[in-house]
């Protein structure tokens, strides 16, 4: 008998520790605990005392799994939170799909845009590969990828730039680390351990982590500086667009007056961080590195068929067909994304349907955190939350709106999410116009303070960049030695530099 209690003791044991493993996985038991409280928390306050109050709690809780995004993906904890907001009668399923349909043209550029870029990845490696090899100086290299990065995020996806920028780098990475190790390329080789790494080239392969951590966040800061700029640089680009009713070349222009000056005072922090070597910049590429690297794209340029080469120019097409669509808006975005996707696949011979399902799997975990993004906002919308935020910025005098809003957004979105924050505060603004407690002109000063307060001090962190988020998670983070403090203290002086200038140009400018 007692053998039969003990054994089921254990039976239920198990089980009970199972499910609590199972509960949010490898996320920390302290994180799953707070997660449940909250889970537990909320009915309480919204029966004890208003939906008002149980809704500020919800978004703070919200916001709390944006901020631990490296703890644990937000759509898991985000979602569970959503769901009870809906049970709660916070809001409803119905109000959900309204914000859903309202903003179907952000979800199509998600699904379709993030994946043609993805067909356009060989070429992104070769321009990028190029550059790294055949530029010397590494004031100018750096210039260049911070430059280049801005110029394709302000056309295609900051998160697809920055997945190349990694692709690169940990290519090589390992190329030299190989050879450091002294194991020929037909070798089994693990390059994210040091065991192996001859001591006459340990010296040099710090200094190349260095080279390659500066140059990376060179090029993260330039798709943030590009993504600024155009409808499709950044998701919340096109809800700002799309409430604001700006096509491509109407939204570049509107956020001209900030994004330019923006766009310049970054690449001279650029080339003032190169010069000075502070702030972790200033790493030179050891040339017994360059020697190793320049052997191996010889090789690899041997190797290339003439399918390959025709690969190439196909994608140089698609790309200008690209920059055209958007340009003269010939349609919703997410649909110019779905036509380069057809067109590279067909000419470049991808027909398999595993092939192209890759393409999606990097923008669809995104696409469905949106969704949920829509279900908190749906909270706010329901129970009138930022009404007195709202009518606080009105209040005040029409010359400080606008630096007020930067502020507020660019505070937020340094530990939230940008996406998030852009979508609470637009929807505001909108509201404001609809009933006539701000005129249009009033209402696009607004929207650019908006848009370039989410984008631009955001840098600050990983929380508050995507393609930063996902540097910091990529596989190239530990090899390089790219922590979260060292992320954001090379950051700082981008953070610094980018957010006074385009706060004056808000309040100046525009």
């Amino acid at each position: 008998m007692n053998t039969y209690n003990d054994t089921l003791s254990a039976s239920s044991g198990g089980l009970g520790q199972a499910f609590s493993e199972n509960f949010l996985g490898e996320a920390p038991s302290w994180y799953k605990l707070t997660i449940l409280f909250f889970l537990a928390i909320n009915p309480l306050l919204l029966y004890t005392s208003s939906p008002f109050i149980a809704g500020w709690v919800l978004i703070g809780e919200f916001i709390f799994t944006l901020a631990m995004a490296l703890k644990c993906y937000p759509l898991q904890p985000g979602g569970l939170l959503a769901i009870e907001a809906i049970l709660l009668g916070l809001t409803s399923a119905n109000a959900l799909y309204k914000e859903v349909i309202e903003n179907l043209s952000v979800i199509l550029l998600l699904m379709f845009m993030v994946a043609g870029i993805y067909f356009m990845k060989s070429l992104l490696l070769f321009v990028f590969t190029k550059l790294l090899l055949n530029v010397r100086s590494k004031t100018l290299l750096s210039l260049l990828f911070c430059g280049v990065a801005a110029i394709l995020s302000a056309f295609l996806d900051a998160l697809t730039v920055t997945a190349v920028l990694i692709s690169v780098a940990v290519g090589f990475y390992a190329v030299y680390h190989r050879a450091a190790s002294n194991r020929q390329p037909h070798d089994d080789h693990d390059h994210s351990h040091d065991g192996e790494v001859a001591e006459q080239h340990r010296n040099d392969l710090n200094q190349f982590r260095a080279f390659l951590r500066s140059l990376i966040m060179h090029g993260a800061v330039g798709t943030a500086l590009g993504g600024v700029c155009t409808l499709v640089g950044e998701p919340q680009n096109v809800v700002i667009a799309e409430k604001a009713g700006w096509n491509f070349l109407q939204f570049f222009l509107m956020m001209a007056p900030v994004t330019l000056p923006a766009l310049t005072a970054g690449l001279l922090t650029c080339v003032l961080m190169e010069k000075t070597k502070i702030f972790g910049y200033g790493a030179t590429l050891p040339e017994t590195v360059r020697k190793q690297l320049l052997f191996f794209d010889k090789e690899q340029e041997s190797k290339r068929s003439p399918r390959a080469t025709a690969a190439l120019w196909i994608q140089a097409v698609g790309i200008l067909l690209l920059v055209l669509a958007l340009g003269f808006h010939v349609a919703e975005v997410g649909l110019i994304g779905l036509m380069i996707i057809i067109l590279l696949t067909s000419f470049n011979g991808i027909i398999q349907e595993q092939r192209i399902g890759h393409a999606f799997e990097e923008a669809l975990p995104f696409t469905a955190l949106l969704v949920v993004f829509f279900a908190i906002v749906a909270v706010i919308h329901e129970q009138h939350l930022f009404e007195p935020v709202t009518q606080f910025v009105l209040s005040l005098e029409t010359h400080q709106q606008p630096g007020m809003l930067f502020l507020a957004n660019g505070l937020l979105s340094m530990i939230s999410d940008n996406v998030f924050v852009a979508t609470v505060y637009i929807n505001e603004i909108k509201a404001a116009l609809e009933v006539g407690t701000i005129s249009r002109a009033h209402f696009d000063a607004l929207a650019v303070a908006i848009n370039t307060g989410t984008n631009l001090p955001s840098v600050a962190t990983p929380n508050g960049q995507a393609a930063f988020l996902f540097l910091l998670t990529s596989a190239l983070a530990p090899l390089i030695r790219l922590s979260y403090g060292r992320m954001v203290l090379m950051a700082l002086p981008y953070t610094l530099i980018l957010s006074a200038v385009a706060l004056i140009c808000v309040i100046y400018a525009v």
